[in-house]
């Protein structure tokens, strides 16, 4: 082979890769975009009439939260809402959340708190005390969330609304996430809008789509359809159990509907970027199914569409060089649109390919560190990777 031929043959190859890389962009991501383009804002749904407002039952566990409970139960208790009561399960702390959510129970007649001493066998922590609580509410309407998740006061009443409005029995929101500094900006920005890709949030509610959303922060659920569903109990040994619960949902036959939320519902999720690796290294890994080929394909999936038009709009030239310029204008636009939304500045979109890389390294190390334990560390307790993998939803 002539080196003419050989440098020929490359470039062709090059141009069908990078043609490849530019469809998915196209046909997926630009989908996908006008798709979040469509999802309704919780800020355009009116505060529910208190005679329309069905009882409802907030729902959160609580392990070790003793620095993160006051702000959160301080906006729980601020709560505009005529016909609620707060569940809170104290899941084996060993700090003073435990006392925290009693004194705090004391004050506020809604709350009811229950104390989980032991883990039964066949659990994770989290979706166990969930399903206590489940068993303890009285609400028609469920509402679960996290320990540190802050609320607005109409934040109920205005999802009542939603729910009513769009005629669903699932309701799942994106809620603001506090951000500091340039690491956190550019892997949660990135993770936002990867999740966007990797989900499709407004085919959710379709009901003829198979796309299912969860999101721990804010899932508000029929009790009806809850309990067809399979409650918690489907759960059981579910790492990402507030995806699973929107993936049963759906998978029964029920309405769904993923939404903006904005500063209705906020959470500091992870401060700095090394705890936000530590933070998914149980999550990653679970939500490939541990499928080592998944996660291989994916990583490489990741690489290719959001790192490798950035370095051949560098490097190469011709259609190469279009076609990947394409790639990247669609990409950093669409991750501007998703940082305006998280209230990040649009130039965060230009760390694309870093956060990608990022991203792509929390992936492999997620599936490397599993696979060495031999299962997952979630707040302070083991579990064996064969049982996981038995029950995945």
């Amino acid at each position: 082979m002539t080196p003419i031929l050989a440098v020929r043959i490359e470039h062709i190859a090059g141009a069908w890769l990078f043609g490849l890389i530019a469809f998915f962009w196209i046909f997926h991501g630009l989908r996908v975009a006008y798709g979040a383009l469509r999802l309704p804002w919780i800020k355009d749904f009116s505060p529910a009439a208190d005679a329309d407002c069905p009882r409802v039952t907030l729902i959160f566990a609580a392990r070790d939260e003793e620095d993160k409970l006051p702000p959160a139960l301080t906006t729980l208790a601020a709560l505009d809402y005529p016909n609620l009561e707060i569940i809170a399960v104290d899941d084996r702390s060993l700090d003073s959340t435990g006392t925290i959510l009693d004194e705090f129970a004391r004050d506020h007649r809604q709350l009811r708190v229950v104390h989980v001493k032991e883990l039964p066998a066949g659990w994770l922590g989290k979706p166990h005390a969930l399903q206590r609580g489940y068993e303890e509410s009285t609400g028609e309407w469920l509402v679960f969330t996290d320990a540190d998740v802050r609320f607005a006061p109409d934040a109920l009443r205005r999802a009542v609304s939603l729910v009513k409005q769009q005629a669903v029995d699932h309701l799942t929101l994106f809620g603001d996430v506090e951000m500091r500094g340039f690491w956190e900006k550019t892997s949660l920005t990135f993770f936002g809008m990867a999740f966007h890709l990797a989900t499709n949030p407004y085919r959710v509610g379709n009901p003829h789509s198979r796309a299912y959303v969860g999101v721990g922060a804010f899932q508000m659920l029929k009790r009806t359809a809850y309990e067809a569903a399979g409650t918690h109990l489907r759960l059981a040994m579910e790492v990402v159990d507030d995806m699973k619960l929107g993936k049963i949902v759906k998978q029964a036959g029920f309405r769904s509907c993923a939404g903006i939320a904005q500063d209705t519902v906020v959470v500091r999720w992870h401060a700095g970027l090394e705890n936000i690796v530590r933070g998914v290294t149980k999550n990653f890994f679970a939500a490939a199914s541990y499928n080592l080929t998944l996660v291989i394909l994916s990583a490489a999936g990741l690489l290719l569409t959001n790192v490798a038009p950035f370095i051949a709009l560098l490097l190469t030239h011709g259609w190469v060089r279009i076609l990947a310029a394409i790639s990247v204008a669609i990409a950093v636009g669409f991750h501007a649109g998703v940082n305006i939304v998280m209230r990040v500045s649009p130039f965060y979109a230009l760390t694309h390919p870093v956060g990608a890389v990022l991203f792509c390294y929390m992936l492999l190390r997620s599936t490397v560190v599993t696979l060495w334990r031999g299962g997952v560390v979630w707040r302070g307790t083991f579990y064996p990777l064969e049982e996981l993998k038995r029950d995945v939803v």
